[in-house]
């Protein structure tokens, strides 16, 4: 008996639905409505779904105050809002209460300030910044939020199951409380933005394209040397993913001119999927929407876009475009290839063309559509979902190139912008990186100017991770970036606004849209406006931020502008020219930027009243990824830390007057590098393998 395989895989789908990739998770569209709300002795309750969602409580003894609520709709747009005012603007109320939430919601900045530094957030765990005026679910896509003025502070409540709950204190003589159902979708007018139906890619994506390394001479052998390079001197830092680029397939179009590879590869697309996962790395393979078999497409035309005359369209850089209405065409073109693929081992799938597709295209063929009676941006999706279900969901799909707001929910990352490395993409799509998708801001280069800028930036934003280097450059000194900024941590953006809103306030354009040739006013450019990127490092035992610098003036840099308490002390400490700058209350300076590094990387921290840990050399978190535990207790420092096999470890640890350094043993045994300058302490360890290591510091104190 032959099964179908799209069949099998739907009824897979339905099983992974169900089971644990979407354990707890509502698949049931929330509704586009206002929250139940009752506002009554001083007691706020809101619920939506039925469940509830806010509940707090006005306090202020003595102090008179108004309380007023309404909702308005604009188009599609439900806003909600309690409003509170004293009777004085020298009086201050206090909202206490706690918000309620899924497993997929995290604090966060809702609306854009009007004024202050222009920093891009991000957080790896949930974040306990002062900047946060809001909760955002995804899971449900809402919002709850307070507007400027009074001051605001929010916690994540630790433990609990079934969902996350916030604690949050509202303080202020006027008090505007809004929420916003299907923020992303309706508010931000991303019309596929359903993710109760998805979940976002939870683990780093870290790797190498063949592209520019190699552009089209790719060659099955330089692949394998490739691939043997990579796993010895890389993927013990996190490097997983081999993606072979543009040159291997025969033609573009017909299923076999993909599946059976042109001479270079003479060993077939089976055999190097193997030999890459035999190095321990997954391999990932280029495909293109373009289709040019000329002739089959005449002997085929209900296949394939006609133009106004009822010929077969042909477009720039697509040439002929398949008709994903059409079954029959989706059935023997698209299906073929991706199922193949699959089935010989290939798990990430780079899918480019995807904006001719649409362009030249769809959007400049509408006639053959409306003849249809079949939406264009419909059939559109249909196409590229028949890949989607070809490779299934465990496997990774990134949509390229451009921005691609049709294929929300189908696609696992994108291409934000053009060709070639930009981070400036980072700040223009801030908000969607891991909310709607993975940002690939393209891969990098290890240039001696953007080895160090472009590694950092694209990990402080948990962003997609390649490098495209020939595997040499990986056994020279130029590769130490590169291994300091991996793995990716996942994060939440803490913004869910673009900081630099220019190109993304264009996304209603795509519609209409009918060349591809480069970048439109809607793509990630590659001009930077911002050079500031803050990622915050919650772990059970310590918070601290990371502030990557690229470029801009700045005499200081303010706590308050980067979500600190303005009246603690915090240690500051340059990531690249491993300096401890110092301790600063308020503000810190930043300094010139060292041309060696085109960037600077400050990791702040919290001054303790003991010694402590300021950071580690293995990664540009110093410590968000290595260090597992770290304690003070007894006279001691001490903790765990992952380390790699033969890669120096190093403990940078502030030593306060008043205590001096006894003794520190790794695993039990005593280490004597220890290198001590003012109050800052060094202590370095080369590991023999890759491993969790224990450590301790015990220090004599007066």
């Amino acid at each position: 008996m032959t099964i179908n395989k799209t069949f099998m895989w739907k009824i897979c789908l339905f099983l992974v639905l169900s089971g644990s990739l979407f354990a707890g998770k509502n698949l049931d569209p929330p509704p586009n409505k206002p929250a139940e709300l009752t506002v009554q002795d001083q007691k706020i309750m809101m619920a939506y779904e039925g469940k509830p969602l806010f509940k707090a409580e006005i306090r202020g003894e003595g102090i008179k105050f108004k309380t007023n609520t309404m909702t308005e709709t604009s188009g599609d747009r439900v806003t909600q809002l309690i409003q509170i005012n004293t009777d004085s603007f020298r009086d201050s109320v206090e909202v206490v209460g706690e918000i309620f939430g899924s497993d997929e919601s995290f604090p966060c900045e809702a609306d854009r300030r009007d004024r202050g530094l222009a920093v891009v957030r991000h957080s790896s765990g949930l974040s306990h910044s002062l900047l946060n005026r809001g909760v955002y679910d995804r899971n449900r896509d809402w919002v709850i939020s307070v507007d400027h003025n009074p001051s605001v502070r929010i916690n994540p409540v630790e433990g609990g199951t079934g969902g996350r709950t916030f604690n949050i204190r509202i303080r202020g003589y006027e008090i505007i409380i809004r929420f916003r159902p299907r923020f992303y979708q309706k508010h931000r007018g991303l019309e596929y933005f359903e993710p109760w139906s998805y979940k976002v890619w939870p683990d780093p994506i870290v790797g190498w394209c063949s592209w520019f390394a190699y552009f089209k001479d790719i060659t099955e052998e330089n692949i394998k040397k490739t691939a043997d390079v990579l796993a010895a001197a890389l993927a013990p830092y996190g490097y997983e993913y081999l993606q072979i680029d543009d040159g291997f397939q025969r033609d573009q179009g017909l299923p076999e001119y993909w599946l059976e590879p042109n001479d270079k590869f003479p060993g077939g697309l089976k055999h190097l999927a193997d030999y890459i996962k035999g190095k321990g790395l997954k391999p990932g393979i280029w495909t293109n929407m373009a289709f040019n078999q000329q002739e089959f497409a005449e002997k085929n035309k209900e296949m394939f876009v006609l133009d106004r005359a009822g010929r077969v369209a042909r477009g720039n850089w697509i040439d002929i475009s398949v008709d994903g209405s059409n079954v029959q065409a989706v059935d023997q073109i698209i299906r073929p290839v991706y199922r193949g693929l699959e089935d010989m081992g290939w798990e990430y799938f780079k899918v480019d063309a995807l904006r001719h597709l649409r362009y030249e295209g769809y959007n400049s063929n509408p006639e053959h559509f409306r003849k249809k009676g079949v939406d264009r941006g419909e059939a559109y999706r249909k196409l590229v979902l028949a890949i989607r279900e070809e490779i299934g969901r465990e496997h990774f799909m990134l949509g390229c190139w451009g921005i691609r707001p049709e294929l929300v929910g189908i696609i696992d990352g994108c291409r934000i912008g053009t060709d070639g490395y930009s981070f400036a993409g980072l700040s223009q799509y801030n908000s969607f990186n891991n909310v709607i998708w993975r940002n690939d801001p393209d891969h990098i280069e290890l240039s001696p100017e953007e080895a160090y800028r472009s590694t950092m930036v694209t990990s402080l934003t948990g962003s997609l991770f390649l490098l495209t280097d020939k595997p040499e450059v990986y056994l020279a000194d130029i590769v130490d970036p590169a291994k300091r900024a991996t793995p990716v941590l996942f994060t939440y953006p803490g913004q869910i606004f673009d900081v630099d809103p220019s190109r993304s306030q264009h996304l209603d354009r795509v519609d209409m849209e009918v060349s591809g040739s480069g970048p439109r006013i809607f793509d990630a450019s590659r001009t930077p406006s911002v050079h500031l990127f803050l990622m915050e490092i919650n772990k059970p035992f310590e918070n601290w931020v990371l502030l990557g610098r690229t470029g801009g003036y700045f005499e200081t840099i303010p706590f308050h502008e980067l979500g600190l308490d303005t009246d603690q002390e915090f240690y500051v400490y340059e990531f690249w020219s491993k300096r401890l700058v110092g301790s600063f209350t308020g503000s810190f300076p930043p300094g010139d930027i060292d041309p060696k590094y085109n960037c600077q990387l400050f990791c702040i921290r919290e001054r303790l009243d003991h010694p402590q840990v300021v950071a580690t050399n293995r990664h540009i978190t110093c410590g968000g990824y290595d260090l597992e535990d770290v304690r003070w207790g007894d006279n001691s420092l001490s903790g765990k830390s992952r380390v790699v096999a033969n890669d120096p470890y190093i403990l940078y640890i502030t030593e306060p007057s008043g205590f001096t350094l006894k003794k520190a043993s790794i695993n039990g045994k005593e280490i004597r590098k220890v290198k001590k300058t003012g109050e800052f302490v060094q202590i370095s360890f080369l590991p023999t393998e890759n491993t969790i290591i224990t450590w301790k510091v015990e220090y004599e104190s007066d």
